[in-house]
């Protein structure tokens, strides 16, 4: 995934440093936790998955492609090119992709229309929404909030990107959002804190979500590095968004090499 991601950085410039604290994220949804058919992307029960955070839309695809969607190639081959569906924010022309986004704070109030649609239709499925801490600066994500605990969205299973920088700087001193927890708690969540990157963890909350039919939404608070797994990237604002050069690109696919060896006691 991450390797990936800087190949598109590389090629056409990208929202790098949110794609690489969603990765661990988006590839747990897709390669674990949620149901769906890429051979038939709109299966009725299948789960449901909008990328509020639209700007993240390269990791999406590699998340896509990586589930059989379609081939990495068209990616990688096509990304931000004229006539590509494979543009800077998703497309719901795109196969998987459930709705187009990328202005900011509304993917949770869409997320809550499905949900509620498939409650009162009685489905099992669940709606997964992933959100940077940036956009719930938004008024709208609190109006969601509200509405979703009134609704008694148990199916709903709303992620937040928690890795404390946004575009303009660090969101503490842009618009203080703690105590997060705190907040949803009040907004009548059920509210589970992980460390965005460890996989085990992640797989953990999924594996002991509430029931689909239970009265209550959750919310997953994922602590999260921006720039993870690049060290020149890592929680550096001025990674929101940019380019790297061929040096760059290899120098930082070595070290995810190196870190992944490290990881699994190889060195």
């Amino acid at each position: 995934m991450r390797k990936n991601l800087l190949k598109l950085c590389h090629k056409a410039g990208s929202h790098i440093g949110g794609e690489l604290s969603m990765a661990d994220i988006i590839t747990a949804l897709y390669q674990y936790g949620m149901k769906y058919d890429p051979k038939n992307p709109d299966w009725d029960g299948r789960d449901r998955f909008i990328l509020s955070k639209g700007h993240g839309a390269g990791a999406l695809y590699i998340a896509l492609a990586m589930a059989g969607y379609f081939e990495l190639d068209q990616v990688l081959n096509t990304y931000k090119k004229l006539d590509s569906p494979f543009g800077e924010h998703p497309s719901d022309e795109i196969p998987g992709v459930e709705i187009s986004t990328g202005s900011l704070g509304h993917g949770l109030s869409i997320s809550i229309g499905m949900a509620l649609a498939a409650k009162l239709d009685k489905k099992k499925h669940r709606v997964f929404t992933l959100m940077g801490d940036g956009e719930i600066q938004e008024g709208s994500v609190w109006e969601g909030a509200m509405a979703a605990a009134h609704y008694q969205l148990g199916n709903l299973v709303a992620i937040i990107d928690r890795n404390r920088i946004s575009l303009d700087g660090e969101t503490e001193k842009l618009m203080k959002l703690e105590p997060l927890v705190d907040k949803w708690k009040a907004f009548g969540w059920n509210v589970i804190e992980i460390d965005g990157h460890n996989m085990e963890q992640i797989v953990d909350t999924i594996d002991n979500l509430p029931t689909v039919d239970s009265d209550t939404p959750t919310v997953i608070i994922a602590k999260t590095v921006k720039g993870k797994g690049v060290p020149c990237m890592e929680n550096d604002v001025d990674w929101h968004a940019g380019s790297i050069d061929a040096a760059l690109l290899e120098k930082s696919c070595a070290e995810l090499d190196e870190a992944r060896k490290k990881e699994r006691g190889e060195l």
